[in-house]
């Protein structure tokens, strides 16, 4: 599947493509691409782990940043799993790009001899209040051939005895799709990066001066002064921080909470007989089936409140708990009263529309920001960071959807 509308404007003509502002020395983008250029990426997690082993690939030389190192736990990519789905409703860049995904997941699990895509299919129930979400979605699937089945309730039920279908009138299921590993894969791009001859460094970008001078030498968390050609960004829910006037409240860091609950024994609720599953009657909640002896994950995807995700205390609501209690006795009636494992408190970095930002600083051409995944981001990390490393490589223009003009007459403070 091709990515015409993702990635971009063609290259742009030589003499706009290098400014004195932006840092750059060399007079044109040839000269410039003539040497290997040097690339620091700033944070190892879903969008800046691939997009530094992408641009490695391609022939940079890139030093990869983090401050506590791959699928951390105060990272947006931590903790263990993720959803891979491809429905979208009628949002075809999204699908476009979860596909190509799939593909490319597939493909280093491949050559990394590792595992860390599970095709458990992805179920949609779907009722009268998912205003249309299902419907869309199955109709662009259809279009750009990736397999999908539309499931009566009476299909439903015979496949999946232990979901209470009370309220759904059909089904979406992806079959290809399903969960991602989430910290080991995000461990694992770092190795293959640093195996590939990549630099990385476990250290912190401070935002002293960054504002001001994004293009010029940074100053990490252990004193030393590191400057490149090209500087990329990915800093999740730190990126507000780091550059207050040009990001600020754009990307707004959301508590998460995370429950794993335990299951009867055997394999009725692990993945080896339910899907990953998502359901839209009122709230929003999602699920992983058993995965790794973990236990059944059940989450609210309501986005909660501000967080700050380097102090934040990581402790579960009490209000959350009790919402997502009932709602499983409802669907799932044989986890009523199924113990509490496990808590998680992760974070989304949270944009006013919920779309990516893949888009050049405003006062330097040679400095990249990348985030926003707004708690859909890690199953993109492998096309995101193949996008993200050509649009830079090639010196092209990123698709007005991940622009951040697109928040004008959005306050940043």
């Amino acid at each position: 599947m091709s990515l015409p509308w993702i990635l971009g404007t063609p290259t742009r003509p030589v003499k706009h493509a290098v400014k004195a502002k932006s840092g750059y020395t060399n007079p044109s983008w040839i000269k410039f691409m003539a040497r290997r250029i040097h690339i620091i990426v700033a944070g190892a997690g879903a969008f800046g782990g691939w997009t530094a082993l992408s641009l490695l690939e391609r022939g940079a030389r890139v030093t990869l940043l983090d401050p506590w190192g791959p699928g951390n736990s105060r990272a947006s990519s931590g903790g263990e799993t993720r959803i891979v789905r491809c429905a979208y409703g009628g949002d075809k860049n999204y699908t476009a790009l979860a596909a190509r995904s799939l593909t490319l997941w597939a493909r280093y699990e491949s050559r990394w001899k590792q595992r860390f895509l599970h095709r458990t299919g992805v179920l949609w129930m779907a009722s009268s209040q998912t205003k249309g979400f299902e419907r869309d979605s199955l109709a662009v699937l259809r279009e750009e051939g990736i397999r999908c089945q539309q499931l009566s309730e009476k299909q439903m039920q015979r496949r999946w005895p232990q979901i209470s279908l009370s309220g759904i009138e059909w089904g979406l299921f992806e079959p290809d799709s399903g969960y991602l590993d989430a910290r080991s894969s995000c461990q694992a791009v770092v190795q293959a990066f640093i195996a590939a001859g990549g630099e990385y460094r476990q250290a912190a970008v401070l935002p002293d001066r960054l504002e001001d001078s994004p293009g010029k030498a940074m100053t990490l968390s252990d004193g030393s002064r590191l400057s490149a050609d090209v500087c990329i960004f990915a800093c999740g829910p730190w990126l507000g921080s780091l550059f207050p006037h040009t990001i600020g409240n754009l990307i707004q860091p959301t508590k998460q909470d995370i429950f794993f609950f335990g299951t009867p024994p055997g394999t009725s609720f692990t993945s080896e007989s339910l899907p990953v599953w998502g359901d839209h009657r009122g709230h929003f909640f999602y699920g992983i089936p058993g995965s790794d002896s973990r236990g059944f994950k059940v989450a609210d995807d309501t986005r909660g409140p501000r967080f700050d995700p380097t102090n934040g205390k990581r402790t579960v609501s009490p209000q959350t708990l009790r919402s997502v209690r009932e709602y499983i006795a409802f669907r799932f009636p044989p986890l009523k009263d199924a113990p509490l494992l496990e808590t998680r408190v992760c974070q989304y970095e949270q944009t006013p529309d919920g779309h990516f930002i893949v888009d050049r600083h405003p006062g330097a051409e040679n400095v990249w920001i990348v985030g926003g995944g707004s708690g859909h981001g890690f199953k993109h990390g492998p096309a995101l960071g193949e996008m993200t490393a050509k649009l830079i490589l090639k010196d092209r223009d990123p698709s007005p959807i991940w622009r951040m003009s697109r928040f004008q007459n959005t306050p940043k403070k």
